[in-house]
């Protein structure tokens, strides 16, 4: 039976991961420019060009659907292929290493995480690369087929919870589920769950305290790394001197 489904779950996550045509407003970066402007430990968000990506842009009200930890040259330094400089999971292959080339013409997103320090940096591309070679449980053919439907009728309330894929089993890693981890493991928040807590001091009656707790790892989606209060949006425009009077614009009545 585990065969037959393993097979029946590998069918169906490449069919997932075909890719569809997608219309983007918005120009993608030029790769070489993508890689001057990345430092070790961003989160690259990408508009995905799958049947799969479809679904969880729908569910997340996102236009992100996919996510990549830039490890810098901690691959190679690794001993492991020296043009890859991110890491990814990928439903059909896993945990996996690749190269700026992935991403070409795809519209993305670099968020970076304020004040990581040098230290905690390596920590975090270090736990990210000893994952590699983590496969997703292809066996639960369920988690899969609820990808089927470009739109699932999930009510609103529910969708997060549909993105939560197999059983929570760290080797079963996929997306935002793998860097979520890695982040988790230095103790920086992307999307905490927050209460407030009275400080209790007879000096100050009215101070309070927040206490930040751990939202499990299944339960991020791409989009989080983009709201997330502790992440930087970076624009590799503007990092490289954008400059409005340089611009060359062509009038309407110009052909």
């Amino acid at each position: 039976m585990n065969t037959v489904l393993g097979w029946l779950g590998g069918r169906l996550a490449r069919f997932l991961a075909r890719e569809v045509h997608v219309d983007s407003a918005v120009s993608a970066t030029r790769p070489e420019r993508l890689l001057a402007t990345l430092h070790p430990g961003d989160v690259l968000l990408v508009e995905g060009n799958s049947r799969v990506s479809t679904a969880i842009k729908y569910l997340t009200q996102s236009t992100w659907s996919h996510a990549a930890l830039y490890v810098g040259n901690a691959l190679a330094e690794a001993g492991k292929n020296p043009e890859h400089c991110f890491v990814e999971a990928d439903t059909v292959e896993g945990v996996r290493s690749v190269g700026i080339a992935a991403f070409a013409g795809l519209h993305s997103r670099i968020c970076r995480p304020v004040g990581l320090t040098p230290d905690d940096s390596l920590k975090l591309t270090a736990f990210a690369i000893s994952r590699i070679g983590s496969q997703y449980d292809l066996r639960n053919v369920i988690d899969l087929a609820r990808y089927l439907f470009p739109t699932p009728p999930v009510p609103l309330r529910f969708r997060r919870n549909m993105l939560a894929l197999g059983s929570g089993d760290p080797t079963r890693a996929i997306c935002s589920t793998l860097i979520a981890q890695a982040f988790q493991s230095i103790r920086y928040p992307i999307l905490p769950i927050t209460s407030v807590q009275n400080d209790d001091r007879p000096d100050c009656p009215d101070c309070v305290n927040e206490i930040l707790s751990v939202r499990h790892h299944s339960l991020f989606a791409p989009r989080d790394f983009d709201v997330s209060p502790y992440f930087e949006v970076i624009k590799p425009t503007v990092e490289a001197g954008f400059d409005y009077q340089s611009l060359v614009w062509r009038d309407a009545n110009e052909k």
